[in-house]
């Protein structure tokens, strides 16, 4: 009768077994520290994650996090006064490198103009490559209902990142955009409605590239 019993020669001496069990954890750290705290954490010790652009993913998902957080406790302290939710009333916040004095919209010509259409819960966001002190004019409007929005820069040199102002419910904003640093400066938006939602965002200015990055 055939033997298919394999012979000790055949199977993995206990060294070989240590040197894939090693191999393997190294793998599985380098992937740690390169892919997923960069793309779920926005923790980057090696730059290669903003290189890859994992890391904007994560501060995304950071920002997407702190944002459901807050429509959670809103919802909550609704329930917990016997009453129906309501639409947020705006709300700002403006960190000195924003200047809130925009061009008029009828005399300003535009460079660039984009359309990013969001679903009900869906987020998006578009950013202009910029460098430290260029400014660019801008003016976004929300048809269909109203967004929450973060405008915020991120990508410099040693990781830097900022907001320049944020809103809920808020179906326009136009300004002046001034990039504190090197690196990608623009807007998320997020549709917390029932219905789609089209923004139309124009720019113009100083900017080498404008893109939508998710």
């Amino acid at each position: 009768m055939y033997n298919s019993k394999p012979l000790n020669t055949d199977l993995p001496s206990s060294r070989q077994l240590l040197r894939s069990t090693i191999i393997a954890f190294i793998v599985a750290v380098v992937l740690l520290v390169t892919v997923v705290l960069p793309s779920e954490y926005a923790i980057d010790p090696t730059g290669i994650g903003r290189i890859l652009g994992l890391t904007e993913m994560g501060e995304i998902k950071g920002q997407l996090a702190e944002e459901a957080a807050a429509d959670a406790a809103r919802d909550a302290a609704t329930a917990a006064a016997g009453t129906a939710p309501v639409a947020a009333a705006p709300a700002t916040a403006t960190a000195p490198q924003a200047s809130s004095a925009p061009a008029a919209a009828d005399s300003q010509t535009w460079r660039d103009q984009m359309q990013v259409e969001l679903a009900p819960g869906q987020g998006a966001e578009v950013k202009l490559a910029m460098t430290a002190g260029q400014k660019a004019n801008f003016s976004w409007t929300a048809q269909g209902g109203v967004v929450n929005f973060d405008t915020h820069g991120d990508g410099g040199a040693g990781g830097e990142s900022t907001s320049y102002e944020k809103g809920r419910g808020q179906a326009s904003d136009e300004g002046v955009l001034e990039a504190a640093f090197n690196g990608s400066h623009g807007w998320f938006w997020r549709n917390r409605g029932d219905a789609p939602v089209t923004i139309t965002l124009r720019t113009s200015g100083e900017y080498t590239q404008i893109k939508r990055v998710m």
